[in-house]
């Protein structure tokens, strides 16, 4: 485990390999611990990987200012970048609200990024068309539930965390088991204030008083067209997938879209080598545009 300050906040990560750096960012409920299948696949191939625990997400500091809007965690990534990257763009992956940011990150920041692959959530433009459409507010009943006061962090926890056991075996294929991986998350959870902090993300999704009033600026960049040449991957069995496939409108520079079968939200824990397979392909430059 290493540590690093970026963006006015102490961020733990961890590391394997030497070689042109990619960033692995990890989405909810999980931690950086999501990519042990792809680092050390990613280190023998001559990369450099460092996989970030997000903002609020032990061990990385809760921040005293308590922002989590989108505009703050694109900042924190390009701080991040700028740290750990020596000034030279690298190669973002991200899943779930990794895959959330590194959109506003490719958009906004395209210089420091020079390939990019996005998992499991489509396009922000995509996401708001699906707020119309009943079975996708069911798929994301969690953001309308977390915005409560108080409620979801006494539910999360409750009987051993089974809200975590729940929404892991809702999002994934049948019969996907990663006991393991799972308690280490519930036990991240439990510790004082990262819950909340969590919680924050959604909070502030939908909130536009909770976000950071100094990254307006951010926010019009963040709206641009992606011109960082992109890979979006889903699993083909994840509702969300049907969203993903009509995306390649929403970038300007190269892009191809993916399916994972027999796999559903956390595709890099369902089908690792498949996922490992692709990232590593469209990392080294190919193969090229599908729309």
């Amino acid at each position: 485990m290493q540590h690093v300050h970026a963006n006015g906040l102490a961020f733990a990560y961890l590391e394997q390999g030497t070689g042109p750096l990619v960033l692995l960012l990890h989405g909810f409920p999980d931690t950086a611990h999501t990519w042990s299948h792809q680092m050390p696949a990613l280190a023998a191939a001559g990369y450099r990987v460092v996989a970030p625990f997000m903002r609020g997400y032990h061990p990385t500091a809760i921040p005293a200012d308590g922002y989590y809007d989108k505009a703050t965690l694109a900042a924190d990534v390009a701080a991040l970048i700028r740290a750990l990257g020596g000034g030279q763009p690298v190669h973002l992956v991200g899943q779930d609200w990794g895959a959330i940011v590194s959109y506003a990150v490719l958009a906004a920041f395209p210089q420091l990024v020079k390939r990019a692959v996005v998992m499991a959530v489509p396009h922000p433009a995509v996401v708001a068309a699906s707020m119309l459409d009943p079975r996708h507010v069911h798929r994301s009943f969690h953001w309308w539930f977390f915005q409560l006061a108080d409620l979801p962090e006494r539910a999360l926890l409750d009987k051993d965390a089974a809200f975590i056991d729940y929404l892991w075996t809702y999002w994934t294929s049948p019969g996907h088991e990663d006991a393991a991986h799972i308690a280490s998350i519930k036990a991240m959870l439990r510790r004082p204030g990262v819950l909340t902090a969590t919680l924050g993300y959604y909070r502030a999704m939908l909130d536009a008083g909770k976000g950071d009033p100094a990254l307006e600026d951010l926010r019009r960049r963040m709206q641009g067209p992606i011109t960082v040449p992109t890979l979006a991957l889903c699993g083909a069995d994840d509702l969300r997938a049907e969203l993903m496939r009509d995306q390649g409108r929403h970038f300007a520079g190269e892009y191809r879209y993916e399916e994972v079968a027999n796999a559903g939200h956390f595709l890099q824990r369902e089908q690792p080598a498949e996922v490992t397979r692709w990232v590593l392909e469209w990392l080294d430059g190919g193969p090229r545009v599908h729309r």
